[in-house]
């Protein structure tokens, strides 16, 4: 698993927890850097993948119950979790799975009344991790 700040950004505030022994040290390690870089010391955990694809979908709304899917682009090539090269459109998303992602992404912003431009952000390992569930 991956301990990550709630409050941080830009690759920082995360340790990779491998086994149960290192768990709290590296919650309280963890803790201890978000608290003196983004003053804040909430963290959370998710599953770390080894080598993930990180993929954006761009998105406008007008918090009218109108929201549009633009375009995705690929932002896995990084440096220190600092993305490096952004791709559009994304290498090997197909023209179905980019709709299935985009049509959900617009959904999302009209069930919570989003209004803006906005981006969601996902981290996968094979599209077809995406596009089975």
């Amino acid at each position: 698993m991956i301990i990550k700040a709630s409050g941080g950004g830009g690759g920082r505030g995360m340790r990779v927890v491998r086994g149960d022994a290192e768990l709290a040290q590296s919650i309280s390690m963890t803790r201890a850097e978000a608290k003196a870089a983004f003053s804040n010391d909430m963290v959370y955990m998710e599953k770390y993948l080894e080598n993930p694809r990180h993929v954006e979908i761009q998105v406008l709304a007008d918090g009218q119950g109108n929201a549009i899917y633009l375009a995705e682009r690929d932002c896995s090539m990084q440096r220190r979790h600092q993305k490096v090269v952004e791709e559009a459109p994304a290498p090997g998303i197909t023209p179905e799975l980019r709709r299935y992602i985009g049509e959900r992404c617009a959904k999302a912003c009209v069930d919570i009344g989003y209004r803006g431009a906005g981006t969601f952000e996902f981290l996968f390992e094979t599209a077809s991790s995406i596009s089975s569930k």
